[in-house]
């Protein structure tokens, strides 16, 4: 029992419980708790794009080899439109045939409009192919850091990256540098992460006390559809990918299970992504694949977004009684697999892409959003718990086809052998070093 109330797991599970009995029993209280998650998040989004662009470059200095780095980027790129391809499809499959919108029989004259229009104006400059593309190019290599777009940090990176690799020598204080820098970085970040169980309580404190315990009674049927499909989704569809990969999911889930406490509190994997790169490397795989597979992973691999996204655009159509012919599923499908790209950073993401997916399918009424706009957050649990347990999976799956893990030290660590316990206060003891024994 110590060792649980001593672990971060605990501390956090424990604030999870406290948040959700004071928003019940004091709503107001723990509405104006509500700074604490936010400020946490506040706290660990300063330093993800540094950790990001430090990491990208260091892998990418240290590869030297830039056609594998490029090979890297293709395996990652296909790994992440197959899997897209099929929790898209996987979503309209479980839409089809639950139906949980059918009987809701709604009139769209009854919804209120006006709480779309925030979302709408967003979704309109996604429907521009060409303005999409330019903006994942920074206006200034400051900016992207300023703004916090990771996707942008993340062409940077990979430009800084190449350049340090054709240099060589010549760059090597540079590189050198870089390095050091992670560290601290890094060091910054377990000072952060210490508070967590604040972050979660609060965030949990203000969801309960604004929502209720009862609302996820609202569109009910529609979360435990979606919670069906996350759950199928990870431990049957990536229990097989890693399988096939040598691993097993559940071992993986375990080794994250600190990680997935904190999403499931804050409902962002914003929150973990520097630690969750620093434990697979921990795990044997090579820091420049890392460095590439999960940045873009989060913006390009969102697996949990993509069952909710098809998920979601049917329910609206049969909550409004709009009929859906086989050739409407797959148009669906196809626009969703575009208007998913690069969700991530945008404000009120799952709403955002869900107006743009619904602008170009004339068929579905766009107002119809505002029937998931109560239920929106207790979704983005498992969407992103969803999407952080398929960008590991990506990772360990490009590893072992780029032949860049050490398969002993992974398996060793999953077993959770005490002798190659994470510790996350020592970024130095990466892999490829002696293992540190547990504190």
């Amino acid at each position: 029992m110590s060792r649980f109330l001593n672990s971060l797991f605990g501390r956090v599970m424990i604030a999870l419980v406290i948040g959700v009995v004071v928003g019940a029993l004091f709503p107001q209280f723990g509405q104006s708790l509500r700074p604490l998650g936010d400020g946490f998040l506040k706290l660990i989004k300063m330093v993800i794009g540094p950790i990001v662009f430090c990491v990208v470059v260091s892998g990418m200095a240290s590869a030297g080899d830039l056609k594998k780095v490029g090979r890297v980027g293709l395996k990652a790129v296909i790994y992440f439109e197959i899997m897209t391809t099929l929790a898209l499809v996987i979503g309209a499959i479980l839409a089809w045939v639950t139906r949980p919108g059918v009987g809701m029989n709604i009139d769209l004259h009854t919804l209120n409009a006006a709480s779309l229009t925030t979302y709408t104006e967003h979704a309109k400059s996604l429907k521009d192919t060409a303005g999409f593309l330019l903006k994942i190019i920074p206006d200034t290599a400051i900016d992207a850091f300023a703004k916090g777009d990771i996707l942008q940090v993340l062409v940077f990176a990979v430009l800084f990256g190449s350049a340090l690799s054709m240099l060589g020598n010549k760059a090597q204080r540079v590189t050198l540098f870089i390095d050091e820098l992670s560290t601290v970085f890094f060091r910054i970040m377990s000072f952060i992460i210490k508070l967590a169980p604040l972050g979660v309580l609060g965030a949990i404190a203000f969801t309960t006390g604004q929502y209720g315990v009862a609302s996820l009674k609202q569109l009910g049927l529609l979360v435990m559809v979606f919670y069906a499909s996350c759950f199928l989704f990870v431990f049957v569809v990536l229990a097989v990918v890693m399988r096939l990969a040598g691993f097993s999911i559940f071992k993986l889930v375990r080794y994250l299970r600190e990680e997935l406490s904190i999403v499931l509190g804050t409902a962002s994997s914003d929150a973990v992504l520097p630690q969750i790169m620093r434990k697979l490397e921990w795990m044997g795989i090579k820091d420049s694949t890392v460095g590439l597979v999960i940045p873009t992973g989060y913006s390009f691999n969102l697996d949990g977004f993509s069952i909710y996204l098809t998920l979601a655009v049917i329910f609206i159509a049969q909550a409004t009684n709009t009929p859906l012919s086989l050739h409407d599923l797959i148009v669906v499908v196809l626009v969703s697999l575009v208007t998913s790209k690069g969700a991530h950073g945008i404000p009120g993401s799952a709403i955002v892409i869900l107006a743009a997916t619904l602008s170009a399918i004339p068929a579905i009424p766009v107002l119809g959003l505002v029937l998931i706009l109560p239920v929106d957050w207790f979704v983005g649990i498992a969407r992103a718990v969803t999407n952080l347990i398929g960008n590991c999976v990506a990772t360990v799956v490009v590893a072992v086809w780029e032949k860049d893990i050490d398969r002993a030290r992974a398996q060793r660590v999953l077993d959770q052998d005490a002798e190659y316990r994470f510790v996350p206060a020592a970024p130095e003891h990466a892999h490829g070093h002696e293992p540190a024994h547990a504190l």
